[in-house]
């Protein structure tokens, strides 16, 4: 797997944190909080996509697939975040509380589930393929 340089590494741990912060702060309310999710996520997420595998393992180029897939949904939530703070589609106020209202936190847990699983995998996946060198 190809590293990240400190820089990056940087970035990517900061968002991560500015994710964090960002979701549980929206939870109590202030309505700053999917704006600071966002720049977590703009973070994060391309870091984690550098984070590239050249190698021919298969089961290590399915969980990064995984991982891109749960960035994906990190990105989707932040879209959920600042739909959920207005009638911003313009959609009937039925319509919008069953499909919309605080629909980002099932987006949420889902890609947080996905990360963990596919970065414990991923661990364990490169671990083997290194004691094979």
């Amino acid at each position: 797997m190809k590293q990240l340089n400190k820089v990056q590494a940087m970035i990517y741990m900061i968002g991560g944190l500015l994710m964090v912060a960002g979701a549980g702060i929206s939870l109590m309310g202030w309505t700053g909080a999917p704006y600071l999710y966002a720049i977590g996520v703009l973070g994060f997420a391309p870091m984690q996509m550098l984070q590239r595998y050249e190698g021919q393992n298969v089961t290590i180029r399915r969980l990064r697939r995984i991982l891109v897939t749960s960035d994906v949904l990190f990105l989707l939530t932040a879209v959920l975040m600042f739909a959920s703070q207005s009638n911003a589609f313009g959609i009937p106020q039925v319509e919008y509380v069953l499909y919309v209202h605080n629909k980002w936190i099932g987006t949420l847990l889902l890609a947080a589930i996905i990360q963990l699983y596919a970065i414990n995998r991923l661990d364990s996946e490169v671990e083997k393929e290194a004691k094979k060198r």
